[in-house]
Parts: structure tokens; sequence; C-alpha cells
């Protein structure tokens, strides 16, 4: 009987991958030269969970690209932990990690999995953290230099990310707090952070095209499509502005290579209403226009949209980080107030369960952002408590099954219609650290025990394999 549900088949040459990211995976924070990310001292102080040892990727990395391969994977999304490289992001280099990402590239091109590498992805060195992070314009040069050491060094890298994710981090450290430094509706820095981080970006893209290497280069951006509530004005206006906050700052930026006059109108005004600044340099917009027809392709993470009504009080977070059903909420003065919609289903920690979205996101970006050229959906899953019974038996992970399936409709209904989208990553590879909600969330195809690092199958492996098996 087959287990394949909505989608039946995926295209010829689809790109059909895992994610991961070093510091959620890797583990082994303290060992061969690795210096500090800004969250090692952080978690620590925190007590809570500790990223050691994470899926201690660091040491099994063979068999977790074994497993990808004999379950169908072409491909792999893995970061450098820009601190193995440079333990102190500038500097000497650390030839104890130049080597270890030689070894994984290499593992992973022996056995077909493409992989796809980002340079940065929420761990900022801590010497560099400590500096003002983002908000130093000193420390983007650091940024450049070390992705110019990666460039020439992983000449067997054809497929580069610079930052994954510039909304979540802006936003996680400065809007929500739950990200170190930990600053709540900080506006003022997590708008500039967003512009600094385009701004890093677009200069590693440009720097890359002039060095005429032969690969291609892009970024990643989690797009949330936001909807109001009701079609009351005041809850449409509401939808604008949050939707220019989170998507569309970012969108020109990278794709227009400004910031269009609809997006600046709310940007101000959120601005204004939060006795908020910005400061876009002279030159900015320059870079930001050179970079703006030179990427090659554009990582779309999708988990979730919002549903949003109209608020005008003081603003306030309560952040959902145990799986409690039932216990997020958030309100963002001058903004609006993320709410939900009846029959729209979300998981234990509060995420609309909502592929639509993604279609829609889809399409606007390709009608929106005729400089965006490929598409690859770069992240996308189900956080879900999962149940181990025995190690004799599958994990049994039929609504992570019914959310990607669910999902990948929605990507090849888009691709139907003309939107060029060339693959899907899955989030995640394997069960992996999370940095707000430590080891209960898990995303993965593979089940780990943390305990003992055993890998398990999940049913979501069989079914992923199988539509794998379509492409042949």
């Amino acid at each position: 009987m087959s287990i394949l549900k909505r989608v039946k088949s995926l295209p010829k040459n689809f790109v059909w991958g895992g994610a991961t990211a070093a510091y959620q995976v890797e583990g082994s924070t303290k060992i061969d030269g690795k210096g500090k990310t800004m969250w090692d001292d952080y978690l620590e102080k925190q007590g809570r969970f500790s990223p050691d040892p994470a899926s201690d990727f660091y040491h099994r990395y063979p068999e977790d690209i074994g497993l990808a391969k004999k379950y169908g994977l072409n491909a792999i999304r893995v970061s450098i932990a820009w601190t193995r490289i440079f333990p102190q992001g500038f500097g000497k280099v650390n030839q104890k990690g130049v080597e270890y990402y030689h070894n994984l590239f290499k593992e992973c091109l022996d056995n077909g999995i493409e992989p796809y590498v980002s340079l940065h992805h929420f761990d900022s060195p801590k010497t560099l953290f400590d500096d003002g992070d983002w908000l130093n314009r000193k420390n983007i040069d650091y940024f450049v230099k070390y992705a110019e050491f990666c460039f020439k060094e992983f000449s067997e890298i054809k497929n580069w990310f610079t930052i994954n994710e510039l909304i979540s981090l802006a936003y996680s450290q400065y809007i929500t707090g739950t990200f170190p430094p930990n600053h709540h509706f900080d506006v003022s820095s997590a708008i500039q952070a967003q512009h600094n981080e385009l701004l890093a970006h677009a200069r590693v893209v440009n720097l890359y095209k002039r060095l005429g290497l032969p690969g291609r280069i892009g970024l990643i951006h989690v797009l949330q499509p936001v909807y109001p509530i009701s079609n009351n004005e005041k809850d449409k206006h509401a939808a604008k502005l949050e939707d220019a906050f989170i998507n569309k700052f970012l969108l020109d930026g990278t794709f227009l290579g400004y910031y269009s006059d609809d997006t600046m109108q709310s940007i101000n005004e959120i601005l204004r209403l939060n006795n908020a600044h910005l400061k876009i340099e002279d030159g900015d917009l320059d870079i930001l226009s050179e970079a703006a027809t030179q990427n090659d392709f554009f990582g779309l993470n999708y988990y979730q949209n919002q549903f949003i009504k109209a608020y005008q009080g003081e603003s306030e977070n309560h952040f959902n980080g145990t799986g409690n059903k039932g216990t997020s909420s958030f309100k963002f003065k001058g903004v609006g107030e993320t709410v939900k919609k009846e029959g729209v289903p979300t998981t234990d920690w509060d995420w609309n369960i909502y592929p639509e979205g993604l279609y829609d996101i889809l399409k606007r970006v390709s009608r929106d952002y005729p400089n965006c050229k490929t598409i690859y959906i770069t992240e996308n899953g189900l956080g879900y408590k999962d149940h181990f019974s025995s190690a004799d038996n599958i994990v049994d992970d039929e609504p992570r099954i019914d959310f990607i399936d669910q999902h990948v409709a929605a990507l090849l209904k888009a691709r139907k219609e003309g939107v060029n989208v060339q693959g899907y990553f899955v989030w995640s590879l394997q069960d992996q650290f999370s940095w707000a909600n430590g080891y209960n969330k898990r995303y993965g195809l593979f089940y780990v025990d943390f305990k003992t690092q055993k890998r398990y199958i999940k049913k979501s492996a069989l079914w992923f394999k199988a539509l794998a098996e379509t492409m042949k």
C-alpha cells in the first residue's frame, strides 16, 4: 500500500534535502580550538539546557549523511560555525575547524548529497556580539573578511547563503527578547539590525561576484504572510504595518536594492509610535542596489502565517518555549496583536498550520520581486513531541508527514503556476537542539536519543524516501 498522500510525485531534478545549523547539531562547542559564540555563556548562565552534545554531528556526521543518502535526500543545508574558523571572529585561522568542514563537505559529495552552506546561522562570535553584534558596522567588515576566506578555502562548495533568517535574529534579540541580549521591543535596534544585516549580505554578494567564482549565492529569509483577522480597516492597517516590519522591508532591500515609499511609510509610522529611529548612511543603498540583481537564488523559510488585529496599548509578549499549548501572546504597540483564527489548527507551540500561506507568499515574491530568480524552500517542518516507544518500532510521526505533505503540495501548486521553485529542505534532517526550546521540540526525519546519541527511523523518513523515488 502506497504511503504517499496528496503529493504523488516530485519534478525531475528537484532538490530534496534536509536542513541543519552548526550550533544546533554539532555540539563540541569547547574542543579543537572553537571560540565562544553569543550563546555559550548565556546558556550556561541560564542553566535550562546545554548545546552540548546537541546531535553530536561534529563526530557523527558520516552516520547522518549516510542516513540522508539511504532515505532519498540529494542535498543538505549546513552552516559553518564562524568561531570554528576564526575563534575571535577575526585574526588567526583555526586549522582544525577548516579541516573539519573540508571533511564534512567531502563526506556529503562522496555520497551524492549536495551541500548548501550558510555563513551565519544565529551564532555571532562572542567577541563581536559583545561589541554590538550587527549594530556595530565594524563587525560587517569582519563578516566580509570571514566570507572571503571561506569562498577561497572551500572551493568545493558551489551553493552559498550569506545569512539565515535576518528578521528572526533581529526580532528575537530586540523585540521578543528570546535571544541574547534579550531586549524587549527595542524597535530602533531591531530595524537597524535588519538594515545592517542586509548591508552585510549585499557586501558579501558583491564580493563573491567580483571574485568571479563559479558557484551561486543568495540569502535566506523566513517569511510570514500577515492577514487581517477581519475586513475592518483598522485590522487591515495593522496587518500592513506588521508585514512591512517582518517581510517587506527585507524583501525590498534584498531584491529592489532600496526601500519603497510604501514600505517606508509603514516603517516610519512604527518608528514614530515607538520613539525609534533608523540610520541609513550615505552609500548604503548603492551597495544594496548593486547586490539586488546579483542574487543567484533565494532561500525561503516558511513555518506559519500571522493573523493580526488592531491594538493600541503598550507592547507585551509571552513566549511559549515549552510546548504548553495556548500560552503565547504578542502585542506590538502601534502595530497590532497576533491572534488565532477559528478553524486554523496550531502546534503545541502555538504556531499556525497554514499551508495556504506558503502558496500565497511564493506567488507574492514571484510577482512583486522579478529580481528574485530561483527559489528554494530552505526550511519547513513541524515541531512535535515525538513519542519513542522502543528501538524495535519505527517512530510514528504521522502529523509531521501530513504537515510536510500539505506544504509540498502548496509549493508544487505555486510552481505549476509559474513560480520558479526548484527545491525543498525539511527542517530538520535529524532531531536537534533548539535555541529557545532545548530538546523537547523535535523536527527531524531521524529520532535522536540525546542521552545515547543513537539514531532511529521515523515514519516521515520512509515517506520522504518514497517521494524521492518518484524522481528516478
